[in-house]
């Protein structure tokens, strides 16, 4: 069938639409009617030239949700109709990491890079020609074609608008507080940037009980919408949290500190490591350029125990993580709706990402028709 989705055809370059082909799907995949989708500051690392991709055209798009249009044959689970939040990281459920809880690792993502099938085959083409699918979804197409191990069935009751978020933001910001920072009741957290990553890092850092939860953004809107979320003291910089910090626990610093800038730079990492007490944890989140290396003092992260933790997808498991994510914001202890400060139709995504980079918006969504 044909569709229109957005396609980048130079890295860097600007988001434009195009009509694309998309293939029947085969056993083990769904053909999706897209409702909402989510702009994410990862697809913007493509077209800013932050992220190289192995094949242009490319089709952008990871974060969304949307209705099941064709299931592929010998394919049980799945019926026409039924209700889909993607995972931008697919779980094939069998490999070492989905064996040992840690999903988000799934050997499956290793072709998230190509944007094509395990088997190196492109299930979207334009003009005749394979076009990559930003992992492997392509969210930002009004229909697409994905595996079942990327796909999760949702209560058909939710509003798909507010609940593609769970797909990459929400775990990713929420599990780099409960997961990768293990925070725990009563102590401090510094959360470093509060766009669509660090405003979940807060919603994480309530949940798991800490008592003091610093939101750092030079935007007071960003500010605001910590507080409103959970943030208990917000500041526009990293040495006024970490003054803050250092005099609500003797001196010693935060326990940790969660790193989600939008493009991180190497100071990112060293403020926050300065900020955190012996044995506390500096969470890096943040994408930044390929070639992008740290610096700590070598002294210090030894002599302190110090540690700093990567983290995918808040190293969240798609396949229990976010049903969770769904029920608590069902129950009302995860807040969904008033972080979308913005809503754009397809032929707007570029507009979108300029008021992101505005900081106008907190999280832009896409809304098909």
């Amino acid at each position: 069938m044909e569709t229109t989705g957005a396609v980048l055809h130079d890295i860097p370059g600007r988001w434009e639409l195009a009509t694309l082909t998309v293939e029947e799907p085969r056993q083990g995949e769904l053909l999706l009617e897209m409702k909402a989708a989510g702009l994410c500051h990862s697809d913007d690392h493509y077209a800013k030239g932050d992220t190289s991709v192995e094949s242009l055209p490319f089709v952008g798009g990871h974060e969304g949700a949307g209705v099941v249009a064709a299931v592929g044959p010998n394919t049980p689970g799945w019926e026409v109709g039924d209700h889909v939040v993607l995972s931008f990281l697919p779980v094939c459920g069998r490999c070492r990491w989905c064996s040992t809880g840690q999903q988000n690792l799934c050997d499956m993502g290793q072709f998230l890079r190509t944007g094509a099938r395990s088997d190196g085959t492109y299930r979207m083409h334009l003009d005749g020609r394979p076009a990559a699918q930003m992992c492997g979804l392509a969210t930002f197409s009004r229909h697409t074609l994905v595996d079942v191990a990327a796909a999760i069935k949702v209560d058909p009751s939710l509003d798909l608008a507010s609940v593609c978020l769970t797909g990459c933001g929400v775990g990713t910001g929420w599990g780099s507080a409960v997961y990768s920072a293990e925070v725990q009741p009563g102590q401090t957290v510094i959360v470093m940037g509060i766009g669509g990553i660090g405003i979940h890092a807060v919603q994480g850092a309530r949940h798991a009980g800490a008592t003091h939860i610093i939101a750092v953004d030079p935007l007071a809107s960003k500010q605001a919408m910590a507080a409103k979320v959970g943030a208990t003291q917000t500041f526009a910089t990293m040495a006024e949290a970490t003054a803050f910090a250092q005099s609500v626990t003797n001196g010693q610093g935060a326990d940790s500190a969660i790193v989600c800038t939008g493009v991180l730079q190497a100071e990112d990492v060293s403020e926050s490591f300065a900020s955190i007490r012996k044995a506390g944890t500096v969470v890096v989140t943040s994408l930044g350029h390929a070639d992008l290396d740290l610096a700590v003092n070598a002294r210090e992260l030894t002599l302190y125990q110090k540690r700093i933790q990567g983290a995918v997808f808040g190293a969240s498991n798609p396949l229990i993580d976010i049903p969770l994510m769904l029920t608590l914001y069902q129950s009302g202890q995860l807040v969904l709706d008033d972080l979308i400060t913005a809503r754009y139709r397809l032929e707007d995504i570029n507009e979108g990402y300029d008021d992101l980079h505005a900081g106008a918006n907190l999280r832009g969504i896409i809304v098909f028709d």
